[in-house]
């Protein structure tokens, strides 16, 4: 069963955030994450004792660092905590549930050595409907885009599993793992709807295959 989706009443108006280049949370969206640096450490024991909340967020490329930390962008994404598990070395594997996007009102004083924000929901409202992330997808078309790109980066996927993926899971997974630049990353996270996400995302594949030789990359990587 899937868990009650919260109210806006019912969201944390301060959070913490982890900034992190790459490292994308959408809406409904499951992202694995290591934590092994003592403040993200400090950070998700205090989210485990206070609602399992917080917020992920991206640095600004080149962007001159502030008192704080690296400048982000003003959108992340809420995340709750779905799964929680600690290695004999004393890292954390966690698995963070997205639940809306936030923009940050106001930075607050860091706590532990973590930052935190002050987030405002306002304009994400449809991000807590329990078909938030349906769209009208050409299935057709996200996959003449996608092989292409996977090819011209030696990613080695599950067709066959890929093929069978429900159009708007698959836009919404492809956004998270696909290897692109954090501006890129950025655009698909304030798409202002799942359609112009999957428009988004689509675009993006296509150029993405051509503007890399295959011959300059690593030994091929595993997407199944």
């Amino acid at each position: 069963m899937a868990a009650r989706q919260p109210g806006l009443a019912e969201l944390p108006g301060e959070i913490a955030i982890f900034p992190l280049p790459g490292a994308l949370l959408l809406p409904g969206g499951r992202l694995p994450l290591n934590i092994f640096e003592p403040r993200y450490l400090a950070m998700v024991d205090d989210a485990l004792g206070a609602g399992r909340h917080f917020g992920m967020i991206q640095p600004e490329p080149e962007a001159p660092a502030g008192p704080e930390g690296p400048r982000t962008y003003r959108v992340g994404c809420l995340g709750r905590i779905a799964s929680f598990s600690e290695t004999e070395d004393g890292r954390h594997l966690i698995t963070l549930a997205g639940v809306t996007r936030f923009r940050i009102a106001e930075e607050l004083p860091m706590q532990r050595g973590y930052r935190r924000v002050r987030a405002d929901y306002a304009g994400f409202a449809d991000d807590l409907a329990p078909d938030a992330a349906s769209a009208e997808v050409d299935h057709a078309q996200l996959l003449a885009a996608l092989r292409p790109f996977f090819r011209a980066r030696q990613i080695d996927a599950n067709w066959e599993a890929i093929e069978r993926t429900e159009p708007t899971m698959l836009v919404l997974s492809l956004s998270m793992i696909c290897p692109f630049a954090v501006p890129e990353k950025q655009a698909l996270l304030e798409a202002p709807s799942p359609a112009e996400r999957a428009r988004t995302l689509i675009a993006l594949l296509q150029m993405g295959a051509h503007d890399q030789d295959p011959a300059d990359l690593p030994a091929g990587r595993r997407l199944s």
